[in-house]
């Protein structure tokens, strides 16, 4: 008499299948910024290392940041790419790893800023199919913004529609994009718009020194 496996046994075998997802893991010193038109919310102190992803071809919006000591004084500055499309094709449950083609360790972080190479691999040193495209997508500056300066263009919202499908990788965003009101340099009324947090952090821990700062990270893992 034929076996007949039970029914509770094929649901359970459907549902471990539907749950098979591909993961792409990326260093510290560098940030997803989008994945096939959404945005992927990170931040300084909030790190996303991974992802996961259904078999098929994705674009991911993704760049370089890290802090770098400042040639000019004593302290770190940070340092940003512009970002780069990655083409990820997924065939299978497979734990994918992106790296700076100089490895672990970049050792000209400047100059790697301005034109970032990357190499993907699989776990199993099985082939990747991807490709890396660079782009010429700027963010203004906190101090920019505050005074007013800069093209009011947003990384986030450019990235997004690029891992979309909605702008070419080798052009700039010529629609116009919403811009906060700047800081009024003599009433100093604060500009209304949570985007720039990270910013305003970043700046102000530049022009703090070592006790200041480990003061603040002491608060802030408190706030965890």
């Amino acid at each position: 008499m034929k076996s007949v496996m039970p029914i509770t046994a094929i649901i359970a075998l459907l549902g471990s299948s539907s749950a098979l997802a591909a993961n792409l893991n990326i260093p510290m010193a560098f940030e997803y910024l989008a994945v096939d038109g959404q945005k992927i919310e990170s931040s300084l102190f909030n790190h996303k290392s991974d992802i996961e992803l259904n078999n098929g071809t994705h674009k991911i919006a993704i760049r370089y940041h890290d802090m770098v000591q400042d040639d000019f004084s004593d302290g770190e500055s940070f340092i940003k790419s512009s970002p780069f499309i990655v083409t990820l094709t997924v065939d299978g449950d497979h734990q994918y790893s992106l790296q700076a083609s100089d490895g672990e360790v970049v050792r000209n972080p400047q100059k790697f800023a301005k034109s970032p190479s990357v190499v993907i691999t699989r776990a199993d040193s099985g082939t990747v199919d991807y490709q890396v495209k660079q782009t010429n997508f700027t963010e203004d500056s906190f101090v920019n913004s505050i005074f007013g300066g800069g093209n009011g263009q947003d990384i986030s919202n450019v990235a997004s529609a690029a891992t979309g499908g909605v702008v070419a990788t080798s052009s700039t965003i010529t629609a116009p994009v919403s811009k906060p009101a700047p800081i009024d340099a003599v009433t100093g009324e604060k500009v209304n718009d949570a985007e720039h947090a990270e910013q305003m952090l970043q700046y102000w821990w530049l022009h703090a020194d070592q006790k200041t700062r480990k003061e603040f990270m002491s608060w802030a893992i408190k706030q965890l």
